[in-house]
């Protein structure tokens, strides 16, 4: 089995654990629990997300845009058993705050905007000063993926453990309950 074949077989856990992301999102208001961190998240879903359905050269794309009270029609999508490919959110982490979307098959961030720092605004352009923003810039970077690793580590936890037939069945509901109200 060559890598594409591999990734095509396996593109399944990545828009599974999408989707798991943004029914935790709205299971509390916008705010995840990382137990590995001691603290809370926020993370919103907006504007945007891909949703896919069929199979190989048949795949079919559906783009959902609208405010967040208007990607009801991704969740019905979700119940026609579309599956959510992409999406774009909003991520705070104790004082910062990311806009990005992510693509679920490679787990793939794109257009990461990074929170704003006293360091951005910095004028001087000596050597200290450019390797410190560029220091704030890679930690920050860091921070960002080792939150959707921590996630991620959570969703693969619930995944394999005895939970998920409870937790499936809940996300289920919300599908469900999301369908009605569009």
């Amino acid at each position: 089995m060559d890598l594409v074949d591999l990734i095509d077989e396996k593109r399944f856990l990545g828009q599974e654990f999408l989707t798991w992301l943004w029914f935790k999102s709205e299971e509390r208001g916008g705010t995840i629990f990382l137990p590995e961190a001691g603290e809370d998240i926020q993370l919103v879903f907006e504007k945007h997300m891909m949703l896919e359905y069929g199979e190989g050269e048949n795949r079919e794309k559906l783009i959902c845009r609208g405010l967040m009270t208007e990607l009801q029609e991704a969740r019905t999508g979700l119940a026609m058993g579309k599956k959510l490919e992409q999406a774009r959110m909003l991520l705070t982490r104790g004082e910062y705050e990311w806009n990005l979307s992510f693509k679920a098959t490679l787990m793939e961030f794109r257009n990461v905007k990074p929170p704003k720092t006293m360091g951005s605004s910095e004028e001087g352009n000596e050597p200290e000063a450019v390797e410190g923003r560029l220091l704030e810039h890679l930690s920050l970077h860091e921070m960002v993926v080792r939150t959707m690793d921590q996630l991620f580590r959570m969703f693969l936890d619930l995944r394999i453990g005895s939970g998920w037939e409870q937790e499936l069945g809940r996300i289920c509901s919300w599908v469900r309950k999301g369908k009605e109200t569009h």
